[in-house]
């Protein structure tokens, strides 16, 4: 028995999605030129992860309040303060934070805890320590090093599973996703931070699992429709599983939107990249990923690759998704 707003989905669809494809190309190619324009003009907003900063370690007498070290701080000057509860009775927290000015790492550390001793009285301070940028930027690279590893893994785990050229639409598809949530950070000025490279990190799973589900059902109806055109079956696939996409993505956002709105800003890079990437995620199964097989062609049996057919008549036909 299915639960009762289930019900409210078609049982049967017949989009052509293909006959979209051109469209969304051109959509995506304006996209991934404007975040290439953002990331180059206005660049990233770095956090104290990747920018520099200082850290510092307090003890309270009572239940710390993040909101007041917060605002405490940012009257001193401090900027992208980030507070994070290091102790199971809520005493103990540790501060990130970047200065202003020209104040050296001392000297804003001296500032830092002197506006800390105002707001809460009795705080004490078990260390202090500043990160430079010759070491942020190592964390930087670090991080563009693993999102990079984690797509060539990707490439190689579905060339294994299924062909060359599902690999290649998927790893695509995911560089695409990629690409276009960091425009967007950008183009926002979200805090980018270790968080957000957690977030990429993410949504390239979340996006691999979406194409595997795509190429699965996609390979099964090619087994089953030998002689089908291509644009047909990519058309029948989709339309198969796409209440499995609705119900898997808004089960995934509304578990996210609360956090997105209600976290505190010590997790809104984390949660926007992740909210950010299943949408696109998800759009790029069906109009990154798939059009690469499409002008590709895919091998069927013992047969090779056949490439789309640009005449008329090999363009999908009618595109509807309907079995024979």
């Amino acid at each position: 028995m299915r639960w009762p707003l289930t019900r409210l989905l078609p049982a049967e669809t017949h989009f052509n999605f293909v006959r979209l494809a051109p469209f969304a190309a051109v959509l995506s190619a304006l996209a991934i030129a404007g975040s290439i324009f953002c990331f180059f003009t206005l660049k990233l907003n770095l956090g104290v992860d990747f920018a520099g900063g200082n850290t510092i370690a307090v003890v309270a007498p009572g239940k710390i309040e993040p909101d007041v070290l917060r605002k405490a701080l940012a009257k001193a000057g401090a900027q992208d303060v980030k507070v994070q509860s290091t102790g199971s009775d809520g005493h103990r927290a540790s501060i990130k934070f970047r200065s202003t000015g020209n104040a050296d790492a001392t000297q804003s550390i001296s500032t830092a805890e002197a506006a800390l001793s105002a707001a809460v009285p009795g705080v004490t301070f078990d260390g202090a320590s500043a990160v430079g940028p010759q070491v942020s930027g190592e964390l930087f690279t670090k991080g563009l090093e693993a999102l990079g590893l984690a797509m060539l893994l990707m490439l190689g785990y579905i060339w294994f599973r299924f062909q060359l050229q599902f690999g290649l639409g998927a790893v695509i598809a995911i560089f695409h996703d990629v690409l276009l949530t960091i425009g967007i950070s950008s183009a926002l000025q979200i805090e980018f931070s270790l968080t957000s490279i957690a977030g990429l990190l993410t949504v390239i799973g979340y996006s691999m699992n979406e194409k595997v589900i795509t190429f699965d059902r996609l390979r099964e109806n090619l087994r089953k429709y030998k002689t089908r055109p291509l644009a047909e079956v990519i058309n029948l696939s989709e339309n198969e599983r796409l209440s499995r996409t609705l119900i898997t993505g808004t089960t995934a956002l509304l578990a996210l939107v609360g956090s997105l709105f209600w976290g505190g800003p010590a997790l809104f890079s984390l949660i926007f990249t992740m909210v950010f990437g299943i949408l696109i995620g998800t759009y790029s199964s069906i109009y990154v990923a798939l059009p690469v097989i499409l002008l590709w062609g895919v091998k069927r049996g013992d047969e090779d690759a056949k490439p789309i057919d640009w005449t008329p008549a090999g363009r999908g036909g009618s595109g509807r998704a309907t079995r024979p």
